[in-house]
């Protein structure tokens, strides 16, 4: 177990922009049908689950590898959006689909997540990603720079030291998962209820 903090905030705050009932077009990784990953989240929420309300566990449906935003929905056009899809597609064919491991966890100042190891295959999605966007909107969101891949399996729900965390985890076998990459999907972000929900939009297959 590491930690690249020493003290915890809650994650919850509202983002500019981000208000209940606003949705964002993103593009995720997420893990239906990806038993080892739904195993070693188990055993961390596990752990975790005697801390209560300081924490957000994450159940398996909402598991994700946060990847590249769009924009809001009303901001951005649909027609825009799918043109990016068909862009995505004709880019990320030439990535083949890969094999990568999560874990063990890390302490982040906002949430206990697992670093993705070897993560050159992530970042070569991302960068297609990134070029899709790029051949419909003018300009890309967000910076290419600065983007650690990494699943949460875990929020702070509250402000304070890492100490009951760190307690809680010491026990656990600190294994890792296997995750196999086939696609990305491009979804319809919300959290309107303390959690990152959603509807697919688009899966998009890799090579």
């Amino acid at each position: 177990m590491t930690s690249d903090t020493e003290a915890m905030r809650n994650h919850w705050w509202w983002r500019p922009g981000w208000s209940v009932g606003r949705r964002f077009y993103t593009w995720h990784l997420t893990f239906e049908g990806q038993d080892d990953v739904h195993r070693l989240a188990a055993e961390y929420r596990a752990a975790l689950a005697p801390l209560g309300e300081c924490v957000t566990l994450i159940p398996d449906q909402w598991l994700h590898l946060t990847m590249q935003g769009i924009g809001f929905v009303g901001e951005t056009s649909e027609k825009d959006v799918d043109k990016i899809v068909a862009a995505a597609g004709e880019r990320l064919a030439e990535v083949p689909a890969f094999d990568t491991e999560i874990g063990p966890a890390v302490i982040d100042p906002e949430a206990i997540l697992l670093h993705v190891h070897p993560d050159t295959p992530v970042r070569r999605v991302r960068d297609s990603i990134r070029a899709a966007i790029g051949d419909v909107l003018d300009e890309v969101p967000e910076k290419a720079e600065g983007f650690t891949p990494h699943v949460s399996v875990a929020y702070s729900a509250s402000d304070g030291s890492t100490t009951a965390v760190t307690t809680a985890l010491a026990g656990l076998d600190h294994t890792s998962a296997r995750v196999r990459i086939t696609s990305a999907q491009l979804i319809v972000l919300h959290r309107d209820r303390q959690m990152y929900e959603w509807e697919t939009y688009a899966t998009v297959p890799l090579g």
